[in-house]
């Protein structure tokens, strides 16, 4: 039997806003299980990402929003190793998983609170891990 890795996800997300937990669409929160807790939340033009206690989800449509809407779900404890790098207006999480897929995801337009959010963020998602 022949084994064959697919390796989709190593594309590049960028995200500008966040939004409060209240102005998710409803789609993206009927994946949050009742034992977890939102602890930050992003967007783009088409995309959103989560982030809960215990893992993110990422949500990519296409550009138009009707031909296809993926749906990624990524355990913290799946992730076997990261990065985090601050540059001038811009945040990136890079993230390598047990599987051997890679994503990267960019935080565009970020001021100092911002990036400090993103920061406790990343702190939560890797101490889940320990």
């Amino acid at each position: 039997m022949a084994y064959i890795k697919f390796k989709e996800l190593s594309k590049y997300f960028d995200f500008k806003k966040e939004i409060d937990e209240d102005d998710l669409p409803g789609y993206t929160k009927e994946y949050v299980s009742s034992k977890e807790s939102i602890i930050g939340s992003y967007k783009n033009s088409k995309d959103y990402v989560v982030f809960t206690d215990k893992r993110m989800i990422l949500f990519d449509r296409d550009a138009l929003g009707v031909a296809y809407k993926k749906i990624h779900m990524f355990p913290y404890t799946s992730i076997s190793s990261s990065a985090i790098n601050f540059k001038h207006g811009k945040v990136e999480l890079l993230f390598s998983f047990d599987s051997g897929y890679q994503l990267h995801i960019n935080f565009i337009e970020m001021n100092h609170l911002k990036k400090e959010k993103l920061k406790v963020i990343y702190k939560k998602m890797m101490n889940t891990k320990i």
